[in-house]
């Protein structure tokens, strides 16, 4: 580029790109369009760290495509061959990725496929158009837990070869993941059945013109739901509890006969919906019924395993933690490498102590690769004199409780030293975990059902996995 100079005027030319400098304008020539006279065939990713980890993901999921094979079998169950064609396997799983690792909802995810040019194209949406969010719902829901897991052991023998994790250290600990329920208050479980049970039989008699007499109490029982959490004495707490519980009873008999109604009645396929609903939910409050006049009305106590909190997610189980904090949903232990990748989970029912599941786990591990790990670091809740000599029968050369609970350092490790940075490297599945919560979803599942849920737990890790390595292949 050539440049002249004349101070007396106060003028600076160049040559080559046509701008014209003066004291009194500025002129541009052949810098900026108007607009673009035509639009590239295909926008490139962008400079950015979050599309090169997706870039990096999608190279992970192409060296390892028997996992499309796996989904596919799910997705296909009860499919005719004809029709159109869908969603294939590959942008199932892309897709629940996605929503997994961005916390969508399908209404979101829908929209961002159909708008980010990142995901669309990491969802091989090059010139389809991205599909509705009920689809997505609906294939994404079919991946089954099973199938999940398969997935994670086949990306771990990926790692294993690419020497990201080797599995010669483990850590193990426990978490829990909530339903999504209220909290479980047997008020608020009378007036939850109650409602369900009306809102059947106000459809069936919609919708399937069939005619039985029932009387609507939902608006009865709420107002008792409210009176008994405002009532300022046990006495008229219990007072109010004996006219909600008349109030339930009275429904689910109403709800009875409707049902033996409808099986009299002509078949459809509203009225075999409203049936098996109806079938399904009868049940569930006659047991929320029982187990609320056992505890309140004869003041006797209830076990655990003998209660349900929620008609919704009957699956969920109480889990007291440290005899402060109590949470619904399901206790799920997990094993994590020195690669910050998650080994292994286990999806547990009721509250099993610690101390239980140690072998267990461990023999997990040696299925996984094949053979024991060198080392492992485990909560104090799992330490005992048995899970020891069972883990150094197994060939674990150190093993660290956090809690030595009356073991010897020297019967643990062959040193202090390597007990305490076994026990400093335990501490970092603390962080595996709060990354888990916070960024993946696993503080709360969103998925109805107790398959769904363990689905989701098992795509939280997948998601956090695939990251993970997509990480360590980038720096």
């Amino acid at each position: 580029m050539g440049w002249t100079f004349s101070f007396d005027l106060l003028v600076c030319k160049t040559v080559t790109s046509g701008i014209y400098v003066t004291n009194k304008s500025l002129e541009v020539t052949d810098m900026r369009k108007s607009h673009e006279k035509q639009l590239p065939l295909c926008q490139p990713l962008p400079d950015h760290p979050k599309a090169k980890e997706m870039k990096e993901i999608s190279h992970i999921l192409d060296q390892n495509r028997s996992i499309y094979d796996r989904v596919l079998q799910d997705i296909s169950k009860g499919k005719s061959n004809t029709g159109a064609q869908g969603m294939t396997a590959e942008q199932v799983l892309r897709a629940a990725l996605i929503k997994q690792m961005m916390g969508f909802s399908y209404q979101e995810l829908e929209f961002h496929l159909k708008d980010s040019v990142t995901y669309r194209w990491f969802c091989r949406f090059h010139c389809q158009d991205a599909f509705g969010k009920s689809t997505l719902n609906q294939n994404i829901k079919a991946i089954t837990p099973k199938t999940w897991e398969e997935v994670n052991r086949i990306l771990l023998e990926y790692a294993k070869v690419n020497a990201i994790e080797a599995g010669r250290e483990v850590r193990v600990d426990c978490t829990v993941v909530e339903s999504n329920i209220h909290k479980p208050y047997d008020s608020e479980l009378l007036w939850d059945g109650v409602r369900v049970l009306t809102r059947l039989m106000d459809a069936a008699r919609c919708e399937c013109n069939v005619d039985f007499e029932y009387m609507n109490h939902s608006r009865a029982s709420k107002r008792r739901s409210i009176e008994i959490m405002n009532a300022k004495t046990a006495k008229r707490r219990k007072r109010k509890y004996k006219e909600l519980l008349k109030l339930s009873n009275k429904t689910v008999e109403y709800a009875e006969g409707s049902l033996k109604t409808l099986d009299a009645s002509p078949s459809s396929i509203e009225a075999e919906i409203i049936k098996t609903q109806l079938s399904h939910f009868i049940p569930l409050v006659k047991k929320v019924i029982d187990q609320t006049t056992r505890r309140v009305m004869n003041d006797e106590a209830v076990p655990a395993s003998e209660k349900i909190f929620s008609i919704f997610e009957e699956h969920t189980d109480i889990i007291i933690k440290d005899r402060r904090d109590i949470y619904y949903g399901h206790k799920i232990c997990l094993s994590g490498g020195a690669s910050n990748l998650i080994l292994d989970c286990q999806i547990l029912d009721g509250n099993p102590e610690d101390s239980t599941l140690t072998k267990d786990m461990l023999e997990r591990q040696q299925e996984i690769f094949g053979r024991p790990p060198l080392k492992v670091a485990l909560d104090g809740g799992f330490a005992s004199k048995e899970n020891l000599k069972d883990a150094k029968e197994m060939g674990i050369k150190d093993v660290c409780f956090a809690k030595k609970r009356g073991l010897e350092i020297s019967d643990m490790c062959r040193s202090e030293y390597v007990y305490k940075r076994l026990r400093n490297f335990r501490a970092g599945i603390e962080s595996g975990i709060s990354w888990l919560k916070r960024t993946f979803g696993l503080t709360r599942c969103i998925w109805r059902g107790l398959e769904s849920f363990k689905s989701y737990v098992w795509a939280s890790i997948v998601s956090t996995n695939l990251l993970t390595m997509a990480r360590h292949r980038l720096v």
